[in-house]
């Protein structure tokens, strides 16, 4: 009984180790991903796509402004004056801290 007992100990720690060994490959792998510039980040004109935007809304600076912070921050804007948010999942998923939608 001992024997096969610590057998499958040896074999557990061995798989373990093998796990840890593939986890690290794989951060690693990712992390020199993130720093390849090979795929430059994309610009947007955060002034003229919240133009277009707010061009309908009753409130224009308070859209241009609430459109132009979330621009900054997820370097996208939805097509159109109104919807289309599953084009930009972080503009769609950004909230004041009442918990309402931010973005226009």
């Amino acid at each position: 009984m001992a024997i096969s007992s610590s057998k499958a100990f040896i074999a557990s720690i061995l798989l373990s180790l093998i796990l840890v060994l593939h986890l690290v490959a794989a951060d690693q792998m990712v992390n020199t991903n993130e720093g390849d510039s090979s795929y430059p980040t994309p610009t947007i004109d955060c002034g003229a796509a919240c133009k277009a935007r707010c061009q309908l809304s009753s409130r224009p600076n308070l859209c241009h402004r609430a459109c132009g912070t979330c621009c900054a921050r997820c370097k996208c804007v939805p097509p159109g004056t109104s919807g289309h948010l599953e084009v930009c999942p972080c503009y769609a998923t950004m909230t004041t801290h009442h918990g309402r939608r931010k973005c226009p």
